[in-house]
């Protein structure tokens, strides 16, 4: 079981940032082409994960997606998802990516939480006031996150450090009794 996010902390949180390539995902990238030579890449998400975010979102916290990578499949996940924003840049500059969505939303690094795995995430676990990684996060991220999750990329991570978040809050009992509430309805 993760630690417990310290509830001051958690209720200054305005903002979630995901990595995608194991965060979102197992890390695992499937390539492939169509007949015709098209380039087809496919990932694979934790639905679990997916209602994680659609509840901190319920919770009144935006959530982003910021990637190294280029992908169709993270563009249709997020939009499945309702993200406030998405991010796609194979330089990985996440931080100048995050630097213009917070400006965006005017929201502050110290009021934000990033959830990461490995090298391409460290100059943002840097800054956030809530630097999070998931349970098979490579050392040198663990070093400098706040929050260490147990379940691995891909696989309920997200789901998880929401849950976490949300109860540090005060508020995942309640958001849980309001989305069972909504589909209880005949």
């Amino acid at each position: 079981m993760p630690e417990p996010i310290p509830a001051e902390l958690a209720r200054r949180i305005r903002m979630v940032v995901f990595d995608v390539d194991g965060v979102l995902t197992d890390g695992g990238i499937y390539l492939g082409a169509t007949e015709s030579g098209e380039a087809v890449e496919l990932k694979r998400f934790d639905i679990q994960d997916g209602l994680g975010i659609q509840m901190m979102k319920a919770a009144g916290l935006r959530v982003a997606i910021v990637t190294g990578r280029t992908s169709e499949a993270v563009r249709i996940r997020a939009d499945e998802l309702q993200v406030d924003d998405l991010h796609q840049d194979t330089t990985a500059n996440k931080v100048t990516a995050l630097t213009a969505i917070l400006e965006k939303q005017g929201i502050a690094w110290e009021d934000t939480a990033f959830l990461g795995d490995d090298l391409p995430d460290i100059a943002v676990l840097r800054r956030v006031g809530l630097p999070a990684v998931v349970g098979n996060a490579t050392s040198d991220a663990r070093a400098f996150a706040l929050w260490h999750g147990t379940k691995e990329g891909g696989r309920g991570a997200v789901r998880e450090f929401a849950e976490a978040l949300l109860t540090a809050r005060g508020e995942w009992a309640g958001a849980v009794e309001t989305y069972v509430r909504e589909r209880e309805q005949a």
